[in-house]
């Protein structure tokens, strides 16, 4: 449209900046050796990639351990370069969770904890100007909080002000289970089958630290608060991953 216009220049929203670091003392790095309760961090990675394909500016800050003034800091130094601070884990309610009581001395803590599964320690707050969104530490977690949650704020502060995420009817060849009082969004693969109809299955375990139940995903079937479940052959509704960037 604008170079229907003979318009060589205009005046464009820049992209946001994102800071983001995991925290946690068991956390280790790829390449690093792994003693007695340590895991690997792939939650950073797997921000990396999600980042990277929303297109914004980010700037990875590494692991930080559970240590009140280094998590002070840092969290000072990434509101003064970012518009949007992440982390990941630290948010609960641990004795070494520092995250929530740091961010309450320093900024402003505007919800903690929602009915929803997987991902219920989600925070969202602010650190001086810069929005702040702190993600549960389990990584299937870390992947429905940051399309259901951090997407949407993302692509507002991008520009776009009706945005939504894709999401169409489809009948479940499985059971699935759930209880009544919280939204889930369980992982499942989606199809059309030969009438033409859509059809999903699940992608098995739903643990929210099961990366495979991702890994083989290709849609959230969306599961709202008061639901109890579907049987076979019921529809449900379902968020295809392709519609989410």
């Amino acid at each position: 449209m604008v170079a229907s216009l003979g318009i060589g220049e205009l005046a464009v929203l820049r992209k946001p900046r994102i800071a983001f670091f995991s925290n946690g003392d068991e956390l280790r790095s790829i390449g690093e050796t792994l003693t007695l309760g340590d895991v690997y961090d792939s939650n950073r990675y797997t921000l990396h990639g999600m980042l990277t394909r929303l297109g914004v500016e980010f700037i990875d800050l590494g692991v930080i351990p559970d240590d009140r003034d280094r998590i002070r800091k840092t969290f000072h130094r990434a509101a003064a370069i970012a518009d949007v601070v992440i982390t990941s884990a630290g948010a609960s309610v641990g004795d070494a969770d520092y995250v929530k009581e740091v961010l309450d001395e320093i900024g402003e803590v505007k919800f903690w904890k929602l009915a929803m599964k997987p991902g219920r320690p989600l925070s969202f707050g602010k650190i001086d100007h810069a929005h702040f969104f702190g993600l549960p530490g389990n990584p299937v977690s870390v992947m429905v909080t940051f399309y259901q949650f951090v997407l949407p704020a993302l692509r507002q502060l991008m520009g776009e002000e009706n945005w939504a995420p894709l999401r169409l009817p489809a009948r479940t060849l499985n059971r699935l289970k759930k209880r009544p009082g919280r939204t889930e969004y369980q992982r499942g693969y989606l199809v059309q089958d030969e009438s033409g109809e859509l059809t999903v299955h699940s992608t098995g375990d739903q643990g929210s630290g099961i990366l495979s139940s991702m890994s083989q995903a290709n849609c959230f079937i969306v599961l709202d608060i008061d639901s109890d479940g579907a049987q076979v052959g019921d529809m449900v509704t379902v968020e295809p991953f392709a519609g989410l960037v």
